[in-house]
């Protein structure tokens, strides 16, 4: 299924790459379809900022509503206030007690307490003067000041609502919206008015002190709720809710428990940090969305002030914000479907009226691809008018391949004539050719040849003069050295081994002048080949090193592990392994460590023979120059002759050994002799022939 889709997908998208008619297609739609997403993102964005700007101007104005409400409720409440303070019962009684005639204050207040329930109050108090007290009281002063007012909120301690009435008392209780037990607020937010009574003198006599509690005034909520939100259920929101607070408490309020169910009163719950800073701190509106115990909402605030404008709680409405959410996506998502269909409409109708413009082009894009791919096709009629663009293009498209046809069988056939010509040409060229090839590997295998029989003839000739001018001195010395002991006669033996070693030498001398000798007519070994341990050969070599090193700073560092014998010229071997410790401490400048060492010759677990490594602490070779080390006459030294380590590998070679070379530049440089068991023998008689 995956594959398939994948197949499906690169094969559309080649199509947008490759078909006119979805290229064009897309040229003429992509500007209308970039400029409608453009429209509706404009629109989205509009649309939901003032949507929202007049959510907040509606919950504003449905809390100037409900503020409106409780101020007209607070006017009738004064007015029954005030109607009660002067009905004819009222006035009769509290006449009577003023004159003295019937009546004491304690079974007046208890009737006018009685009356709250006609005049729809939730407590009513007559407060008397006693005309046996000079002036008023502190309380009384105040009655006199509230008495201007219509009415006013006002906060009450509990031991105040219990002195009005106990009922009154246990009412305000506000209890946690959770455990019922659990009493959270005693005080009661009142709506008081304060009436002065005068006698028919004009003199002031008491005070009517009647009002209402808010707390769990649960009818109250619901008439402004049913007042500002008259409909149930509206497009955009839920239904609304109203609280009223005393501080940050709600003390009456229809917001739900649960507000998806809709269920209980959040009586006892607090409002939000930030609502609280900014109306009950800073007395100031809040219309924004706010969380609301459970869920956001969107909500207004205001203030509620007591007589002295100190804030004492507040009065919020609002309703649902997900309601009012949910219904501005459905209509998001409903434009947004709609315009995708007119748009979906639109592309169909454009794409079959345009398809009788793009069959011809792409006939004649077909076509092409077939003449490309080497068919002989036509575009033929078109079935459009003959004065036709498009059918004007393809005659002309359908001569000019005419015309490449007739020019190609033209070339093909002046192809073929040159093609025979060509072939008697080039069979004689080939045969010039190959024998020109053979005669320039002639010629340098020849000048190669030349070159090593030159450098040889000049080795040959230099080692001869050099072997004559030794061997006369050494057979002086070897006569002398003989001559000396025969002098010496038994005194001799007291020298016997410094003479000894005087013979030693001169023998060695002749071997190597013998052996250049022999390299440079390239003669084979003239010397006994016998087994050998070469750990002695390596000791006697250092030997000779440092008695020609004495005055240089050179450490000699040996490490002897060889345990196989080799078949090797002893002397030769000796020649070797000096040449390659004097090159190493040339390389040092004459201080430093120089480390020789051996071990047996080991490869995929079988011993083969002996290695010897020298290794110096000088400046290493260069890489380009690596290769080149055992080339006769190559060398950097300004006073070698780039003959040692030609000589010795060759002197090596003969019994099938080999110098290799490692190397660091500016580190050092570690040559290893490696020498076999058993000497090549089909290279020996090779070498002697």
């Amino acid at each position: 299924m995956k594959l398939a889709n994948r197949t499906l997908l690169q094969k559309w998208r080649y199509r947008l790459k490759t078909t006119v008619r979805y290229r064009l297609l897309i040229l003429t739609s992509a500007p209308i379809l970039f400029t409608l997403v453009a429209l509706i993102a404009i629109s989205i964005y509009w649309s939901l900022h003032y949507t929202w700007q007049s959510a907040l101007v509606d919950v504003s104005e449905r809390l100037g509503v409900a503020r409106n409400s409780v101020s007209l409720l607070q006017q009738r409440q004064a007015n029954e206030v005030r109607a009660f303070a002067e009905s004819y019962a009222f006035r009769r009684r509290v006449l009577q007690m003023s004159n003295g005639a019937a009546n004491n204050p304690l079974s007046l207040r208890q009737w006018v307490s009685a009356q709250k329930a006609r005049y729809s109050l939730d407590f009513l108090n007559f407060a008397p003067i006693d005309p046996s007290q000079h002036g008023l009281s502190q309380q009384q002063a105040r009655y006199q000041a509230l008495s201007a007012r219509d009415s006013f909120f006002d906060v009450l301690s509990h031991e105040e609502l219990t002195k009005l009435s106990p009922a009154l008392a246990e009412r305000a209780k506000i209890r946690n919206d959770h455990s019922h037990s659990e009493i959270v607020e005693t005080r009661g937010l009142v709506s008081r008015t304060i009436v002065a009574v005068n006698d028919e003198h004009q003199n002031l006599i008491g005070f009517l002190d009647g009002g209402l509690l808010l707390n769990n005034s649960s009818a109250l909520v619901d008439q402004l709720r049913d007042l500002i939100y008259p409909m149930r259920r509206e497009q955009m929101r839920s239904v609304g809710t109203v609280t009223i607070f005393l501080d940050a408490l709600r003390i009456s309020t229809n917001v739900p428990l649960d507000s998806s169910e809709q269920q209980g009163r959040a009586v006892g719950t607090r409002v939000s940090d930030a609502v609280q800073t900014q109306v009950l701190q800073q007395g100031q509106q809040w219309v924004d969305r706010a969380y609301v115990y459970d869920a956001w909402y969107i909500t207004a605030y205001e203030p509620i002030r007591d007589s002295n404008q100190q804030v004492i709680g507040m009065l919020y409405t609002g309703h649902l914000l997900w309601p009012f959410v949910k219904s501005y996506l459905t209509n998001i998502v409903e434009i947004a479907i709609a315009t995708l269909s007119l748009l979906l409409v639109s592309g169909i109708f454009v794409y079959r009226g345009s398809r009788d413009l793009f069959r011809p082009i792409e006939r004649i894009h077909r076509v092409v691809k077939l003449v490309q791919l080497g068919k002989n096709q036509r575009i033929g009629e078109l079935g459009l008018d003959h004065d036709h663009e498009l059918a004007q293009l393809a005659r002309q498209f359908d001569n000019m391949l005419d015309l490449l046809q007739q020019r190609n069988e033209e070339i093909q056939r002046a192809a073929h004539e040159l093609e025979g010509k060509v072939s008697e040409r080039t069979a004689s060229l080939q045969d010039k050719t190959a024998e020109l090839e053979h005669h320039i590997q002639l010629l340098n295998q020849t000048r190669d040849k030349l070159i090593v029989h030159e450098k040889l003839a000049a080795l040959g000739e230099l080692t001869a003069g050099i072997a004559h001018e030794i061997n006369n001195p050494t057979a002086v010395i070897l006569g002398n050295t003989e001559l000396i002991r025969f002098e010496l006669g038994d005194d001799a033996k007291r020298v016997e081994e410094e003479i000894d070693a005087i013979l030693l030498q001169i023998d060695r001398i002749r071997n190597i002048t013998r052996s250049l000798l022999q390299y440079s007519r390239h003669g084979g070994v003239q010397d006994e080949i016998t087994w050998q341990h070469i750990n002695p050969i390596i000791e006697e070599s250092i030997t000779l090193v440092k008695t020609g090193t004495k005055k240089r700073d050179i450490e000699f560092v040996t490490r002897f592990e060889a345990q196989s014998s080799v078949e090797v010229n002893r002397h030769q071997l000796l020649q070797i392994l000096v040449n390659l410790q004097m090159n190493a401490i040339h390389a040092m400048n004459g201080q430093g460590k120089l480390t020789i060492s051996s071990e047996d010759w080991c490869e995929q677990g079988e011993v083969l023979g002996a290695v010897v490594h020298i290794e110096d602490q000088g400046c290493g070779i260069k890489p380009e120059h690596l290769k080149r080390v055992f080339d006769p006459f190559y060398t950097t030294k300004r006073e070698g002759t780039g003959l040692g380590l030609s000589v010795s590998q060759s002197l090596l070679s003969q019994t099938g050994g080999e110098i290799r070379v490692r190397s660091e530049y500016g580190k050092g440089s570690t040559f290893s002799v490696y020498l076999p068991s058993k000497a090549d023998a089909h290279l020996l008689i090779t070498k002697a022939s």
